[in-house]
């Protein structure tokens, strides 16, 4: 959220990875500052990446009136602004609503929105699993998660498995390796998140 308390979608960077929850401009454009504390006239005419601009999350809803999208929230002051402006887009039923933190989740009631299990519900269901067991898994729709945390393996196929049973779908971020997105297809995943969908495309279709 920017200063002017404006959703943006800080969603690639120079790098080429993920901006993934940068409290800062300074990693993945050629600026400086927080992001809250930058007006979205200035967050705009920063280069995220060959010429790219920061979007606002408006622009992108209707650039893509049609597709399906995966929201993350990445502090509570966001949450209900976003909200809001998913129902003034009649945009809630095609948008997955995620957060690493619950209590932004809570302006995006279940019986309304299609939410992803935050990091404690991930890590509830991911333990059960190790042991063959599938939580209830209420309150969320689907898991976006990391293929890996530090050295631990978080998609594996008794996650998998134990997802397929709740009827959770299960996308995984951020794969730019085209090996491991194959290996992902084949293990059952239900989408891949990469910063270079033309090659993992491609690869998939190869």
């Amino acid at each position: 959220m920017s200063g002017e308390h404006d959703s943006v979608v800080p969603a690639g960077g120079r790098t080429g990875r993920r901006w993934a929850g940068d409290a800062t401009v300074d990693r993945t454009t050629d600026g400086r500052g927080e992001v809250r504390a930058l007006p979205v006239c200035d967050l705009e005419r920063l280069d995220a990446g060959n010429g790219q601009h920061v979007p606002r999350l408006l622009e992108v809803l209707e650039t893509f009136p049609d597709t399906a999208l995966i929201v993350e929230v990445k502090e509570r002051a966001a949450a209900a602004p976003v909200a809001d402006l998913l129902r003034r887009c009649s945009a809630v039923g095609r948008v997955l609503v995620g957060s690493f933190e619950m209590a932004a989740l809570g302006p995006f009631p279940a019986a309304e929105f299609a939410r992803a299990a935050a990091r404690t519900q991930v890590a509830v269901f991911w333990g059960l699993s190790r042991v063959g067991l599938a939580a209830r898994a209420r309150g969320y729709a689907a898991f976006a998660v990391p293929v890996r945390h530090g050295s631990l393996a978080v998609v594996d196929r008794r996650f998998i498995s134990a997802a397929r049973r709740r009827g959770k779908p299960l996308h995984v971020w951020t794969v730019n390796d085209s090996s491991v997105a194959k290996r992902l297809r084949s293990l059952g995943v239900s989408g891949i998140i990469t910063d270079y969908p033309g090659r993992i495309r491609r690869a998939l279709s190869s």
